[in-house]
């Protein structure tokens, strides 16, 4: 495979995105998140794209959250997590079919990805949360916990970010938040996508514009959001939550 950290092939009208950091379990870079940003905004552009596929390299992961290296070389972590947001949501605005295929591991920053995707598989050993209660001591913005909530429902997603804990792939199809638990990841994409591009990309697309506006006028940012993760990422339990992370250490959070 490429040394490439993102790769992105095109054929019969479905791009495929694979992110290749299976010795990080595909750990997002700011760099990956930058291609992304611009593929997506391309995309939008491309009428001759049907359905866009992502899915992790590896086997282990379809991603692991962000890589906590490029949260330290940022001067404002906030601004970072809104910057990522942006492109999250260029992603949930592509016209075309968004799938995220998931084979592993599907935390932090691939599961907000995964989230902003409108259709979601996965193999049965597939695990599903934001485990950041117990490991960076930061929090979501709102508009990626909007998503979470709208994808798993609000009762999973507060029990995943209140203790930590992950999803399991049949606990995720239970509650909706996969269409298909499959050993076969590869038939699966292939059958789906074969549904998709033999349907009307007009329906498709009016119904993505109807079900996104919708979407939008129900979840508003709260005002408080962003100071709010301001005061998260330059407080002391998120200082703790990357040095214990980078010592492969257990955080010791304040519990004020």
């Amino acid at each position: 495979m490429s040394d490439s950290e993102l790769l992105v092939t095109s054929a019969d009208g479905v791009v495929t995105v694979v992110f290749n950091r299976p010795q990080r379990h595909n750990a997002f870079t700011k760099a990956m998140y930058a291609e992304m940003r611009a593929l997506f905004e391309d995309l939008a552009t491309r009428p001759d794209v049907r359905v866009v596929v992502l899915r992790g390299a590896g086997g282990r992961a379809f991603a692991a959250g962000n890589d906590i290296g490029d949260f330290l070389d940022e001067d404002d972590a906030s601004a970072y997590e809104e910057w990522i947001g942006e492109m999250l949501a260029a992603l949930f605005d592509l016209p075309q079919v968004t799938i995220a295929a998931i084979d592993g591991v599907c935390v932090g920053g691939g599961l907000a990805v995964a989230t902003h995707c409108d259709i979601r598989i996965a193999t049965p050993e597939s695990r599903f949360g934001y485990p950041i209660a117990k490991t960076l001591g930061n929090a979501l913005s709102a508009p990626v916990l909007y998503r979470c909530a709208a994808a798993f429902g609000e009762g999973v997603t507060r029990t995943m970010l209140l203790t930590g804990r992950l999803v399991d792939a049949e606990r995720a199809y239970d509650v909706g938040a996969l269409t298909e638990v499959t050993e076969d990841l590869n038939a699966s994409i292939d059958a789906l996508v074969g549904e998709i591009t033999f349907a009307s990309a007009t329906t498709q697309r009016a119904s993505k514009r109807q079900l996104n506006a919708q979407v939008r006028a129900n979840e508003v940012q709260p005002d408080f959001d962003r100071p709010m993760l301001g005061d998260v990422y330059s407080g002391p339990d998120f200082k703790e939550g990357v040095r214990a992370f980078l010592a492969k250490e257990k955080p010791s959070f304040g519990r004020g």
